[in-house]
């Protein structure tokens, strides 16, 4: 079973940890790391693919505001030597126009979700396949329809870390409850449509900018209009 790893969280975990040190210690950490991964999620013959965010995204044409949150947090001074790093020795896929995200999830989509997503990043939760976050060490497994829940909960929730708004006053529990009696995805789509109060517009926004592609240049529809 392939592994794909988010190498964005590698790198700044690396880069995070050894502010300060020195750029070798730095490197050092981030081979700890990835060494650790590989420990804990493959056997014998198995191969660890991983991926980093490059240049340009799609997401900020859909939205100006999106990650504009995150302008002016300090990058650590070693992340651009680990992020080499980790495509010199580890053969890291480097993203342009899109995000690692997107690349992993059109690579388990490939794979036919036969694979495991090692990440800490929530937003994967809408793939489904197996899942493993190396800061807990915890292991998980999405369903399909599992996952197309999760993916309309973050459209009517939101998502502060990208500063993508969602409906006032709804979190995980809400959001839950509003779409607990959804047994397909046209019913999932028409509550959290209506949760808008018919506002096609933001909700097609919102999915657009939540929705990790399944392929290249995938651009994300309505049910009823695919």
């Amino acid at each position: 079973m392939r592994v794909l790893v988010d190498g964005d969280i590698v790198a700044y975990r690396a880069a995070y940890s050894t502010e300060g040190e020195t750029a070798e210690t730095a490197k050092e950490k981030a081979d700890e790391l990835m060494d650790n991964i590989a420990f804990d999620t493959t056997t014998r013959g198995e191969e660890l693919e991983v991926f980093l965010t490059g240049k340009g995204n799609f997401r900020y044409d859909l939205s100006p505001t999106y990650k504009a949150n995150r302008k002016d947090t300090p990058r650590p001074e070693h992340l651009g030597l680990v992020r080499e790093h980790l495509v010199k020795e580890w053969d890291a896929v480097v993203s342009s126009g899109q995000e690692a995200d997107d690349l992993i999830a059109i690579r388990a989509t490939e794979l036919a979700y036969d694979c495991t997503i090692v990440s800490t990043d929530k937003d994967f939760k809408q793939i489904p396949c197996r899942h493993y976050n190396p800061n807990k060490g915890e292991w998980a497994s999405v369903g399909e329809f599992e996952g197309t829940m999760f993916f309309y909960s973050q459209i009517v929730m939101g998502d502060r870390v990208d500063n993508i708004e969602g409906i006032h006053g709804i979190g995980p529990v809400k959001a839950k409850r509003l779409l607990s009696e959804c047994t397909t995805e046209q019913e999932l789509y028409d509550k959290v449509l209506g949760a808008y109060d018919n506002d096609e517009e933001r909700v097609l926004t919102n999915a657009r900018l939540l929705w990790l592609r399944r392929k290249e240049e995938d651009v994300w529809y309505p049910p009823n209009q695919r």
